[in-house]
């Protein structure tokens, strides 16, 4: 069991276009995935593009993409189940990487050694990748949108114009692939963090019904040594089976404890 979805409480007719499923949908073909893949990033990109290409944007000599927008359409569009595609590493991936790309040249055009502001480029794809670590937002293509900040003169005469026009962008992605992925597909599989398992309250050991809970040695003995050869699997059985005699209520087997090690309950003994 899973601890229940937020999205659940919304109409359906809302909650669908958000990448809400009340049951898994059925996988789909190659053929299908590759329509759907080809018609989002297609669309996606177009978007930015049309968009930034009006007279108000032309006019503040913003380029018509930015090139890392591309790689991130392939992650949205074509690998949209993966967690680096989905809505916290894609905005937040992109934000950061726009933001300490700006920063770090900027802290480079007041230093007076201008001869080393190429360093200024791997700098920042490095803290940005640091950065997207530890805030959990890693979008591989956020560490170009910090690279072009430094490299490329289009951007980096944009100067913190830069960071709206990368926010921009990234929402036309994402509400894109909301639209085209949740026709047939499902996108994003989470918006925050994985839905976790709902952990349930373990049963308090009676060995006069044979509920009993193994030590731990023991458990870590039948899961590792299931599936060892020759005289390493009979040293793991040996140890195993010497645990099973000493353990209180009815008789236990190695071979009743196995299915416990991989499923991580407590066993039922039973003669």
């Amino acid at each position: 069991m899973t601890s229940p979805n937020r999205l659940a409480r919304l109409p359906r007719w809302i909650s669908h276009w958000l990448g809400y499923r009340a049951a898994p949908i059925p996988k789909k073909s190659e053929y299908v995935v590759g329509i759907w893949s080809f018609i989002g990033a297609f669309w996606g990109i177009s978007s930015i593009q049309i968009l930034l290409h009006s007279e108000y944007f032309i006019h503040r000599r913003v380029p018509g993409i930015i090139a890392s927008c591309g790689a991130s359409a392939v992650l949205c569009y074509g690998a949209l189940e993966s967690p680096l595609a989905q809505p916290r590493s894609l905005m937040g991936g992109h934000f950061i990487g726009a933001l300490i790309g700006v920063c770090v040249t900027k802290l480079f055009d007041l230093s007076p050694a201008q001869n080393l502001r190429w360093l200024a480029g791997s700098l920042s794809a490095s803290i940005a990748i640091v950065t997207m670590q530890i805030t959990g937002t890693t979008h591989p293509p956020a560490g170009a949108t910090a690279l072009l900040a430094a490299v490329s003169p289009e951007v980096y005469q944009m100067g913190w114009y830069y960071l709206p026009i990368v926010l921009l962008s990234t929402t036309l992605l994402l509400v894109s692939a909301l639209l085209i992925n949740n026709i047939q597909r499902r996108y994003p599989v989470f918006w925050w963090a994985p839905d976790m398992p709902a952990v349930s309250k373990p049963l308090p050991d009676d060995p006069e019904k044979g509920i009993i809970t193994p030590p731990i040695e023991a458990v870590d003995i039948a899961h590792m040594g299931w599936g060892l050869p020759g005289a390493a699997l009979e040293n793991c059985k040996a140890l195993v089976t010497n645990w099973c005699r000493s353990a209180p209520g009815p008789m236990v087997t190695p071979g009743k404890l196995k299915p416990l090690a991989d499923k991580g309950i407590k066993y039922q003994g039973g003669g």
